[in-house]
C-alpha cells in the first residue's frame, strides 16, 4: 500500500522537484561576474579620465620640451655668471700678461670663449614621410630610411674635427671634449637639451678643407647613397665670417671617477 503524500497523482500536497545542476548557468553568472570586475578595475583606473587616448604621452612630451627650454635658460644664466667671474678674475688676480695669455689659449682650445672665423654649415633632414626609391634597383624605403640617426650627425661632426676645424657648434651649442651627440628616436639630446629635425651643424676653420673632408668622410658617402635614393636631407653652405658661442655649461666631470 502506497502512501498517498508521496504519490504523484495525490492532491493533498504538492510534489517538490529535485534541483538540477546546470553548467550552462553557472558559466552564464561567472562570465558576468567577471565582466562587471573588469568594468570596476577600468574605472577605478580611469578615475573619469579617457584612457584610450595618448593625452600622458603628449603630456611627457610637453614635460620634456619644458625641461629643455629651462636648461637652455640655465645656461644663458651660467655663461653671464662665468663672464662676471672672469672679468673679475683678471682684474684681481694678480697674475702676468705671459699667465693671461696662456690662460686665454687653454680658454680657447676648451671651448668655452667666443670663436670667430670663416665657417660653413653642414644641414641634414629627414626625408618626407611619403618618400620613395628615386633610383631603380633598390626597394622601398622602411621608416627607419627616412631619418636622420644619430650616427649621421656624429659622422659629421668626426669629419670636422678631423679636417682641423677650430670650433663646433651643432644647433645653438657649442660642443667641447665631453659633449656627446645623441638621438633618441627622431629627436637630438645635447647637453640637457632637446631639438628636431632639421639639424644645423656650423663650424669655423678652412671651409675647403672641411668640405673636402665631409666628401671623404665613408660614412658620410653612405649617408648621400639616402640622401639620392630615399630624400634624406642635406646641404652645405659657406657661411663667411661667424662667431660661434663659447660653451656656457659646466665643465666639472659628473661621473668619472678615478681608477684605483
Amino acid at each position: 500500500m502506497s502512501n498517498s503524500a508521496d504519490s504523484p497523482g495525490s492532491g493533498s500536497s504538492p510534489v517538490r522537484r529535485r534541483f538540477r545542476f546546470r553548467p550552462v548557468r553557472a558559466l552564464t553568472a561567472a562570465v558576468f561576474a567577471l565582466a562587471g570586475l573588469i568594468f570596476f578595475t577600468s574605472f577605478n583606473t580611469a578615475k573619469g579620465t579617457d584612457i584610450r587616448t595618448d593625452a600622458s604621452l603628449l603630456k611627457l612630451s610637453d614635460l620634456i620640451q619644458e625641461r629643455s627650454h629651462e636648461n637652455g635658460q640655465l645656461n644663458e644664466s651660467n655663461a653671464a655668471l662665468r663672464d662676471d667671474v672672469e672679468a673679475l678674475a683678471e682684474r684681481d688676480d694678480g697674475s702676468t700678461k705671459a699667465e693671461d695669455d696662456k690662460l686665454a689659449a687653454l680658454e680657447q682650445r676648451a671651448g668655452t670663449q667666443k670663436l670667430t672665423g670663416e665657417a660653413i654649415t653642414v644641414t641634414l633632414n629627414d626625408a618626407p614621410p611619403d618618400a620613395t626609391a628615386k633610383l631603380p634597383g633598390y626597394p622601398e624605403p622602411q621608416p627607419d630610411y627616412l631619418v636622420i640617426h644619430q650616427q649621421d650627425l656624429q659622422a659629421v661632426v668626426n669629419a670636422l674635427w678631423q679636417s682641423g676645424a677650430k670650433g663646433i657648434k651643432v644647433m645653438d651649442q657649442r660642443l667641447i671634449s665631453t659633449s656627446a651627440v645623441r638621438c633618441v628616436g627622431n629627436t637630438l639630446i645635447l647637453q640637457g637639451r632637446v631639438y628636431s629635425p632639421p639639424y644645423k651643424i656650423t663650424a669655423v676653420g678652412d671651409p675647403e678643407g672641411m668640405q673636402k673632408a665631409l666628401a671623404a668622410s665613408p660614412a658620410i658617402q653612405n649617408y648621400m647613397v639616402y640622401v639620392n635614393v630615399y630624400g634624406l636631407g642635406w646641404k652645405v653652405t659657406e657661411d663667411g665670417t661667424v662667431t660661434l658661442p663659447g660653451y656656457s655649461g659646466t665643465v666639472d666631470l659628473q661621473y668619472a671617477k678615478p681608477v684605483e
